[in-house]
């Protein structure tokens, strides 16, 4: 899936497009992890698409 799609309401961009789009670990060697991602598992999402309220 190398085209890119907005991330759909209640997901962390970062966590999306790494699961989505190859080029974003292309740079990686065999077996070699993202920093970024590792970063993530540590510390959490520092930002997340809000979900739209049901209360409109």
């Amino acid at each position: 899936m190398a085209k890119t799609e907005t991330t759909p309401p209640g997901e962390c961009p970062q966590c999306w497009q790494h699961a989505h789009d190859r080029r974003a670990h292309r740079h990686l060697g065999p077996r070699e992890d993202c920093p970024q991602c590792v970063d993530h598992m540590i510390n959490g999402h520092p930002y997340l698409v809000p979900k739209p309220s049901k209360w409109w």
